[in-house]
Order: C-alpha cells, then structure tokens, then sequence
C-alpha cells in the first residue's frame, strides 16, 4: 500500500500540532491584584444591619395596608395570618404611619402571583421592592 503524498502532508501537520502544544506549553503563576475595597463590599453586602435577625437580600414584598392606627393595622394583619398561615408578615412603623408588608419574595413574579389570590380580600395591596429575608424552604 503506497501512502500518497496529501496523506504524508496530512499525518506531518497532525504529528507537529500535538508535539508543538506539548513543547510550547507555558507554565507559571497568576497573580490577582484587586482594590481592597471590594472586600469591604463584600462584608457589607453580608452584614446583618439591626434591626435585622438574620442576612437580607434585595426582593419584594405586598404592602397590604397602612393606617396612623395599629389596632387597625394589628386587626388587617390577624386577619391576612387566618388566611396564609405560611407567608411571613411585617409591622413596620414609618411616622406616622404603621405598614402591613408580608411574604419574602426574590422575585417579582412571585409576588404578583401572592398577589393575584389575595387581591380579593386586600383590594388595595401594592407590590414594594425593598430587602427581604432569605426565604424559607417549607418542607
């Protein structure tokens, strides 16, 4: 069997391609220079800021109601805790007002979709970006 002479080119290139990634490997060390500054950022990100108990994240949350009364605000947050159980709700008080914010939501379409079941009973709700909680994996 004779070999022609675009084999004898061929089965060359091939030999010299995987010899030369072998010869002409380069080895060494990678230095990473980085601003001090992004480690600071990085703690920060991670810090539980009081009143917080635990670290937050940038989410959403549904406004369902506020009022200057917080027997008001107690009596809708009873009400909403009778009917979801399992959603989280926050009494926060901004002078003069006390706000009803439930769920720890990451992303918007979550909370639209809480929303949208509970619209009935709190025609009023809003949907407020604001720092949530980590939520909580029910299982």
């Amino acid at each position: 069997m004779q070999l022609k002479l675009s084999d004898m080119k061929f089965t060359t290139i091939l030999i010299f391609i995987l010899a030369s990634g072998t010869l002409f490997a380069q080895q060494g060390n990678v230095e990473i220079s980085k601003d001090p500054r992004i480690e600071n950022l990085i703690k920060q990100e991670g810090a539980v800021v009081p009143p917080a108990t635990s670290p937050q994240i940038t989410g959403y949350r549904i406004q369902l109601f506020f009022d200057t009364n917080k027997d008001a605000v107690n009596e809708a947050r009873s009400k909403f805790i009778a009917l979801y159980p399992k959603i989280d709700t926050y009494v926060i008080y901004m002078a003069p007002n006390f706000f009803l914010k439930v769920g720890d939501f990451r992303t918007q379409l979550e909370a639209e979709k809480v929303k949208a079941t509970i619209e009935s009973q709190f025609p009023t709700s809003n949907i407020i970006k604001e720092k949530i909680n980590l939520p909580r994996i029910d299982q």
